[in-house]
């Protein structure tokens, strides 16, 4: 009877076996690696994101202070725009205020002339001295000029009876104006008037042969001092 031969070598793996383990040894690999990958990944990203975020925000912050800034120019220009045009509003009252109270104008608005000056006749003891403006009893008398009044009053403010309710006042470059036959004073000795000021009302007080003004411009307050007031007035650059 023969002896079965044992083999001594140990059992050699087959090539299937070998190439499973290797296989599985490489997807082992692969995953441990790519969960390294997926972790510096994630890291990254979220570090960017950070960063992102900061950016973000810095440049939100620079915008709004540039906003800020402009908006806070556009307020000091308004501002100053405003100071400037409120100066000018006020030196241009001012300008008109001087102006108005240097200037002259027509003492009644609506009128007929009638005696002028220099006319002679037996109304008057001696010519005319002044301009008449034929006007309703009642018509509003204004001051020529800014000046202050040195006569208000009846018997001509002083200056006779002639002459009725009369006022007198005295202006800056030294002439005087005088407005008589008032049916009513309005002001008193004294009293600063500006120019276009009420002071009185037509009448026909005094000796008068009907409602008007008796105007005048004087060199004194007093009678006798009297200049064509007509041609006065055009050199203060007011037509009758």
């Amino acid at each position: 009877m023969s002896k079965r031969i044992t083999n001594q070598h140990p059992t050699r793996p087959s090539a299937s076996r070998v190439r499973a383990a290797v296989v599985a040894a490489g997807l082992g690999a692969s995953m441990v690696l790519g969960a390294g990958a997926a972790f510096a990944s994630g890291t990254s990203g979220a570090a960017g994101t950070a960063v992102l975020a900061a950016s973000t925000t810095a440049h939100s912050v620079a915008q709004q202070a540039t906003a800020q800034s402009k908006a806070a120019d556009a307020a000091k220009k308004a501002e100053a725009k405003k100071a400037a045009d409120a100066k000018k509003k006020a030196e241009a009252k001012k300008k008109a205020a001087k102006k108005k109270a240097s200037s002259w104008e027509r003492p009644v608005k609506k009128y007929t002339l009638s005696a002028s000056y220099g006319t002679g006749g037996a109304r008057w003891a001696a010519k005319h001295s002044g301009q008449d403006f034929a006007v309703p009893t009642g018509t509003r008398v204004d001051a020529a000029n800014t000046g202050t009044v040195v006569k208000a009053g009846p018997n001509g403010g002083g200056d006779g009876p002639a002459y009725g309710n009369a006022v007198v006042i005295k202006h800056s470059n030294g002439k005087y104006t005088q407005y008589a036959h008032l049916s009513k004073v309005n002001v008193k000795v004294g009293q600063h008037v500006k120019t276009g000021q009420k002071i009185a009302l037509s009448g026909n007080t005094g000796n008068s042969s009907g409602p008007h003004l008796h105007f005048e411009i004087r060199t004194s307050p007093n009678y006798g001092s009297s200049l064509n007031p007509v041609s006065y007035l055009r050199t203060v650059h007011v037509s009758i």
